[in-house]
């Protein structure tokens, strides 16, 4: 009797994790229980919460400088230098570079040309006449 053939299927959502996001409150919470830590409890709570001592760093650094608004942030990582427009403008800038070569290399092949014809042109000149 045939073996039945069993596929084990993964389970999409645990291929990839994407980046957690913390709401104000979570961080207000951990912050104040942090704050609350004795000597060797601050260990533990950031295992339990499965954070690292660093986010609780950037938290506490974004709450005193700018208060509740500063852990209210929208996309991690560091904001962009240039904006949309920006990008958009460099772009076409160095597309027009690039065509403004490409039109001198153009026109000095016409020129080349012109002047390869004239040389033609001249020499027809000089065996017709002798």
């Amino acid at each position: 009797m045939p073996k039945p053939m069993t596929q084990i299927l993964p389970n999409p959502k645990l291929e990839k994790r994407g980046r957690r996001s913390f709401t104000v409150e979570y961080k207000l919470s951990v912050l104040q229980q942090a704050d609350a830590c004795q000597h060797g409890e601050l260990g533990p709570l950031l295992r339990r919460e499965k954070l690292y001592s660093n986010q609780l760093a950037q938290w506490r650094r974004e709450f005193a400088e700018q208060g509740v608004a500063g852990l209210n942030k929208s996309q991690p990582g560091p904001a962009a230098s240039k904006t949309a427009e920006q990008k958009r403008i460099e772009q076409l800038e160095k597309e027009l570079g690039r065509l403004r070569r490409q039109l001198d290399v153009k026109d000095s092949c016409i020129s080349l040309q012109k002047k390869a014809l004239a040389l033609i042109e001249a020499f027809d000149q000089e065996n017709s006449q002798s």
